[in-house]
C-alpha cells in the first residue's frame, strides 16, 4: 500500500501543476524526498533531571534530526520559540546549499535553529520535545524514509552549559531505556550553521497537503499537542514574521 502510494504520490496528491511549482520553486532535487512511510510515533519520556534556570534574553538550540521541513514545523507550534529557521551544519560555506547537501557527502546535517526565551521554555524542554516528538534518536544516520549522513542525529550545542544538559539528558534516558534501543545522537560543539534557501522555510506551514508532510511530518505535530498540551500553540511562529 505504501510502495503503491510512493509511487502515485506526486501526480495524484499534488497535481501536475503543483508539481512543477514545487521543482521550480526548489529544484529537481525536492522530488526525491519520497514518503514512504508514517512518522514514527511519539514516545512519552520523563523531562530532564539536569537543566538550565533561564536566563535573559534569548538562546538558541541548534538541533538536527531528519528533514528539517518536520522539526522546523514543530517547534514553531512550541510555546517560547521566537524562530525556527531551517538551514545546514557541519560542513563547509561553499557547500552549504540543498543540491549539495543532499548528496550527503557534505559533512552537512539538516539542522535547525531554534531560537526561545529560556524563561518560557528551558533547553531541557526543548530537548524532551526533540527526543519525544521530533524525530527517533535510535536511528544513526536516517529518519524515517530518508537515509544519509545529512538526517544524522546530533545535537550542536551552543554552550558548555548545553552540551552538559544533551549529555546527561542523554544518559539518563538510556538508563530508563525508554526506547529500548541505545539512543545514537551526537553531541557535537555547534558549528557555524547555515540558513536554508527560502524556498525551505516554514515548508510545513506553507505546504500542509504534500505528501511527504501529510505522511511524515503532521503527525508529528499532532503528537505535539497531545503529549507537551502545556507548550503547544496553534498559530505557528513563521521565519518571514521572525524577521520582520
Amino acid at each position: 500500500m505504501l510502495q503503491s502510494f510512493a509511487k502515485t504520490r506526486v501526480g495524484r496528491s499534488l497535481g501536475l501543476v503543483a508539481l512543477a511549482a514545487v521543482v521550480l520553486a526548489g529544484g529537481s532535487a525536492m522530488v526525491n524526498r519520497m514518503p514512504a512511510q508514517a512518522a514514527e510515533a511519539a514516545v512519552v519520556i520523563p523531562a530532564p533531571t539536569v537543566d538550565e534556570k533561564g536566563g535573559e534574553g534569548t538562546e538558541t538550540a541548534l538541533l538536527a534530526g531528519g528533514c528539517f521541513w518536520g522539526v522546523q514545523g514543530v517547534y514553531q507550534h512550541v510555546k517560547g520559540v521566537k524562530n525556527a529557521v531551517s538551514g545546514y551544519a557541519g560542513g563547509a560555506a561553499d557547500t552549504a546549499n540543498y543540491e549539495q547537501v543532499s548528496s550527503g557527502s557534505t559533512g552537512h546535517a539538516e539542522t535547525v535553529a531554534v531560537t526561545y526565551d529560556p524563561q518560557q521554555i528551558t533547553y531541557g524542554q526543548i530537548l524532551q520535545i526533540y527526543f519525544s516528538v521530533a524525530h527517533d534518536p535510535t536511528q544513526l544516520n536516517r529518519q524515517g524514509p530518508d537515509h544519509g549522513t545529512q538526517y544524522r542525529s546530533a545535537i550542536f550545542p551552543t554552550t558548555p552549559e548545553q552540551k552538559t544538559i544533551a549529555e546527561k539528558y542523554i544518559a539518563q534516558l538510556d538508563q530508563a531505556g525508554v526506547y529500548g534501543e541505545k539512543i545514537v545522537t551526537t553531541t557535537v560543539a555547534a558549528p557555524k550553521f547555515y540558513p536554508a534557501e527560502a524556498y525551505h522555510q516554514d515548508f510545513l506551514v506553507q505546504n500542509p497537503t504534500y505528501p511527504y508532510i501529510v505522511i511524515n511530518d503532521q503527525p508529528k505535530i499532532d503528537n505535539l499537542k497531545e503529549v507537551f498540551p502545556a507548550v503547544f500553540r496553534p498559530e505557528p511562529v513563521l521565519v518571514a514574521s521572525a524577521k520582520s
